[in-house]
């Protein structure tokens, strides 16, 4: 999701006490957000981010995700994790809160936190969607980095990372450090989910599987065969833990459904995939 500046001449914006989505672009503290309805799904809303799309709810079923990428990750964590299981769960990077309302929907018992750094967008977020309340799902507004660091060690099962400044993630939210400080968070057998968005080149990709792998015993990569051949631009789901992902066939049957299949990468084929690229750090 953007983080730029508005320009001096946005639009004005539709009245902001409303309760409810309405169609419009809204002022943020960190650009334009914009509200477009799904003309396929009365209960759908589009989430745009100073013009880029950011996130998708149905507003009538929380366990609907429209973007790809958002069912592989919650593919994975419901391979890990049964329905009865009470998650701790750390999202970093907010918009529309789309994956904390699935998780609150397909894990009753979680108690979901989710990090944003722009405040009154949270404030929209949570008036146009009725996002269930703390402690099933608190907003923490801040700097996705801040506030994991401050975070207490093991005390979180799952985190995911899927904050966007235009196309690319903050750089400090890529590092060897920052990795170190999410798996502090992180129980034994909790696992690092992180949302990659690259260029058919790659090069980005390879260098955050080098990172996640250089953290983590086992890793994990999805996405779907073109983005992974270097054929178009997209997104790459890269998982890391220090318990086994994706044991037995299940996952890589689930993630075969969709309107676009999905291939599951073992800890092998990751390792091969970032073997010749620089860990990112902090020193650049």
């Amino acid at each position: 999701m953007g983080r730029q500046r508005p320009p001096k001449n946005a639009a004005p914006e539709p009245d902001a006490a409303v309760k409810g989505p309405v169609a419009g672009k809204y002022q943020t503290d960190t650009g334009v957000a914009e509200l477009v309805p799904d003309g396929d799904n009365p209960n759908g809303w589009l989430l745009m981010l100073n013009g880029v799309q950011s996130s998708h709810v149905d507003l009538a079923d929380p366990l609907r995700l429209d973007f790809e990428y958002m069912r592989w990750i919650m593919a994975l964590v419901q391979d890990r994790w049964g329905a009865a299981e009470k998650l701790r769960t750390l999202s970093l990077g907010g918009a529309a809160c789309s994956m904390p309302r699935y998780l609150v929907a397909a894990y009753p018992n979680s108690r979901n936190v989710v990090v944003e750094i722009d405040g009154k967008l949270a404030n929209y977020v949570r008036d146009w969607f009725e996002l269930p309340r703390a402690p099933l799902l608190k907003i923490r507004v801040g700097e996705a980095r801040e506030v994991t660091e401050s975070l207490s060690e093991a005390s979180r099962d799952l985190v995911i990372r899927d904050v966007f400044a235009g196309s690319k993630t903050p750089y400090p939210l890529t590092t060897a450090e920052f990795t170190a400080a999410a798996k502090k968070v992180l129980a034994a057998d909790g696992v690092y989910l992180l949302n990659c968005g690259d260029s058919p080149a790659l090069a980005v990709a390879r260098r955050e599987a080098a990172t996640v792998a250089a953290a983590f015993e086992y890793t994990a990569i999805i996405a779907d065969p073109p983005m992974l051949k270097g054929r178009r631009s997209g997104n790459i789901i890269i998982a890391g833990s220090d318990a086994p992902l994706g044991v037995g066939g299940g996952l890589p049957r689930a993630l075969l459904g969709g309107a676009m299949p999905a291939q599951l990468w073992d800890d092998a084929k990751v390792r091969q995939f970032g073997q010749s690229a620089l860990i990112l750090t902090d020193a650049g």
